[in-house]
C-alpha cells in the first residue's frame, strides 16, 4: 500500500508548517514533490522518511547549508564520491554531537552537585531556624521581661 499525503497532512505528520515544506522544496532541501492533476502535492512514504531524517539533522544543529549539500549529494546518486562525502559529513557531525553530549553530561553532573549542596544548605538552615524558634519560645516562658514601675518626676 502506498502512502499519499497532502501537504497539510504531511506538515502535521512531521510537525512542520505548510510554508516550511514549500520553502524546503523551493531551496532544494527536498526534491520536487509529485503533484496530482489538480496540482496539489502528494507526499509519499519516501518523502516522509527523507523529511524525518532532515528533521533529525536540524534538531541536532546541522546548518541548513550542510543539509543542502547533503541533499545535493543524495540527488547525485550512490556513486563513490557522493557516498564517501555523505559518510564523511555524517561522521563529522556525529563526532560533534558526541562531544556536545559529553559536555552536557558533565554539566548535568555539576548541576546535580549544586542541587545536592543547596538541599543540604536548606536542611541546615531549617534546622538552625527551628532551634532558634524553640530556644526563643522556651526562654520567653521561663524568663518574663521585668517591668519597672513608672518613674516619677
Amino acid at each position: 500500500m502506498t502512502i499519499s499525503l497532502t501537504i497539510q497532512q504531511a506538515a502535521k505528520a512531521c510537525g512542520l508548517t505548510v510554508h516550511t515544506l514549500r520553502y524546503y522544496e523551493r531551496i532544494g532541501l527536498i526534491d520536487p514533490v509529485p503533484r496530482q492533476a489538480n496540482r496539489h502535492r502528494l507526499y509519499h512514504a519516501e518523502d516522509m522518511r527523507w523529511l524525518e531524517f532532515l528533521l533529525k539533522l536540524r534538531t541536532t544543529g546541522l546548518p541548513i547549508a550542510q543539509m543542502l549539500r547533503y541533499a545535493e549529494l543524495r540527488r547525485l546518486g550512490n556513486h563513490i564520491e557522493s557516498v564517501s562525502e555523505r559518510k564523511a559529513m555524517l561522521a563529522r557531525h556525529t563526532r560533534t554531537l558526541e562531544a556536545t553530549l559529553i559536555n552536557m553530561q558533565q554539566t548535568v553532573t555539576i548541576l546535580h552537585g549544586k542541587l545536592a549542596m543547596y538541599t543540604e544548605m536548606e536542611r541546615q538552615l531549617n534546622a538552625t531556624m527551628a532551634t532558634r524558634e524553640e530556644y526563643s519560645d522556651d526562654h520567653i516562658d521561663e524568663h518574663p521581661t521585668p517591668t519597672h514601675p513608672p518613674t516619677r518626676r
